[in-house]
């Protein structure tokens, strides 16, 4: 078989980019290993595995028992999760197991598309699965134990499937109901993994108007995605509803009130530590790409692919409007990142063709693929480091921690905290959440640390526990009792976590 046979092989293509995930994922998990153990780099992801115990052991949907929330906002993330309980797996064998199938899927979905947008260069499609599964970020987000990848892959299948069924009416015209149906019912899912799946409404919306179709085509079309929408979306907004009175998970509104001091940033100071994320690898030499594929298909009018480049850009700018955090490599903004990948790529070989008549261009090509390869593994070790200090200081603060709470505290104690996850599952007490994730009464005063104060002092709660830096109103009120003492969290830059009495 000669290389260019190999490269375009359906399965060799398949198979190679799942060895290439195992190979990613399960180097991040043993770094992680080396550095301290195994676990997430996150304290959310504990909140994910606390309610999906709670569903696979007993059917129930709580974070405290006998109190039902809506404190995950991934409820599609936790039932895959809670499967593992269920079936009596090893929760971190399941959840690990999860990230590497959908880091795989990721890759082979971003070089099917590469093969579908860039045909004359279709042997490269498997680069692009390469870059996928080795951008630092998404390795993080195959081993974070969150939805972050499930989102980032549901929003490339809808992109592209809305790319595909554009150009099938560039050829035929003929409403495509059914198929419009279905990508409706993808995006409705995608509001149960994370709810501003519900955006890529509007690529899909537009690609059908965009559309070269009758208007009574375009009627029914959009009938059809709007249906496949609510079938799903619906349902998820009734979940919600009958959890905690709100039609939208209580993180929804409780993250943007948390951290609502950041939007008295300049809007362009707040996008620019947005965009700065995804940037931060081989992505800044993808962005040259990126810009020149959104600047052709505007000037060609192919609007399905230039609804794509902008929802993405619309994506960052939504977070810079109302959520403009960048902790944790910018998580959040994550889900673009497959899609960024894949257009960037596509973008710079179609940018390396139209210099095809320049004296230097037989060099560029293997220039630049050997240069974005460089990078594209520099970075990937440098996340493979980041990773590992992520989860060893999670683990030795929060996880710890909240191991110290379950053998040195009382059961019937009442417990006040900020980070809810490690002590929802290890902790074994009655929590107070003080970021409203599963107490949404504090919501109204998230980070007025006298009203929070006298909550817990009307509560009657028995302890807190947090970085003092987060409360240190309330810490200073608190009796210190405990202290982690790890050594990884001030490497970092951050601070040990306390455990403080707060009523004798």
């Amino acid at each position: 078989m000669n290389i260019r046979r190999y490269l375009t092989n359906r399965w060799v293509v398949i198979f190679s980019l799942g060895l290439l995930a195992g190979v990613a994922v399960g180097s991040y998990l043993a770094g992680s290993q080396m550095v301290l153990r195994i676990g997430f780099p996150l304290d959310d992801a504990w909140i994910h595995q606390t309610y999906a115990r709670s569903l696979g052991n007993t059917g129930s949907w709580e974070f405290l028992p006998g109190q039902p929330s809506a404190g995950s906002t991934a409820p599609a993330w936790t039932v895959m999760l809670s499967a593992g309980y269920w079936l009596g797996l090893n929760f971190y064998t399941w959840t690990f197991f999860l990230g590497w199938l959908l880091l795989w899927a990721t890759g082979i979905t971003a070089a099917h598309g590469f093969t579908q947008l860039a045909p004359r260069n279709a042997i490269y499609g498997i680069l692009a699965g390469v870059v996928v599964i080795f951008e630092w970020h998404l390795t993080w987000a195959a081993g974070s134990g969150m939805e972050t990848l499930l989102a980032g892959l549901l929003a490339l299948i809808v992109l592209l499937g809305v790319i595909g069924l554009y150009r099938q009416y560039e050829t035929n015209g003929r409403s495509l109901a059914w198929k419009w149906l279905a990508i409706g019912a993808l995006i409705g899912f995608s509001v149960w993994v994370r709810p501003d799946g519900i955006t890529l409404l509007a690529v899909a919306g537009l690609g059908i108007l965009a559309g070269k179709t009758r208007r009574g085509t375009k009627i029914k079309d959009v009938l059809f995605l709007t249906a496949g929408v609510l079938v799903l979306v619906v349902p998820y907004l009734i979940f919600n509803y009958l959890l905690a009175g709100e039609i939208w998970p209580n993180t929804f509104f409780a993250k943007q009130s948390e951290y609502a001091v950041l939007r008295q940033l300049p809007l362009w100071q707040r996008f620019y530590n947005l965009i700065r994320q995804p940037l931060t690898g081989i992505g800044i030499i993808l962005l040259p790409g990126f810009l020149w594929y959104g600047l052709q298909k505007f000037r060609t009018r192919s609007w399905a692919e230039a609804f794509a480049v902008l929802w993405i850009c619309g994506y960052i700018l939504l977070y810079a409007l109302r959520l403009p955090v960048t902790y944790q490599h910018g998580r959040y903004i994550m889900p673009v990142m497959p899609a960024f990948c894949l257009l960037g790529l596509v973008g710079v070989f179609e940018l390396l063709d139209s210099l095809s008549g320049w004296r230097w261009q037989g060099i560029l090509r293997p220039t630049w693929l050997i240069s974005g390869l460089v990078i594209l593994g520099a970075f990937w070790f440098l996340g493979l480091r980041g990773y590992a200090m992520d989860v060893a200081v999670i683990e030795s603060e929060m996880v710890d921690t909240a191991q110290w709470v379950a053998e040195y505290t009382e059961p019937g104690a009442l417990v006040g905290a900020h980070d809810i996850g490690a002590l929802g599952y290890f902790g074994g007490r009655q929590l107070v959440d003080l970021a409203g994730l599963v107490s949404p009464e504090v919501i109204p005063f998230i980070r007025d640390e006298q009203r929070l104060a006298l909550f817990l002092d009307e509560l009657e709660a028995d302890y807190l526990v947090t970085f003092p830096g987060w409360y240190p109103q309330l810490a200073r009120k608190g009796s210190l009792i405990y202290n982690s003492n790890s050594a990884f969290s001030p490497e970092m830059g951050g601070e040990n976590m306390a455990v403080y009495r707060w009523t004798e």
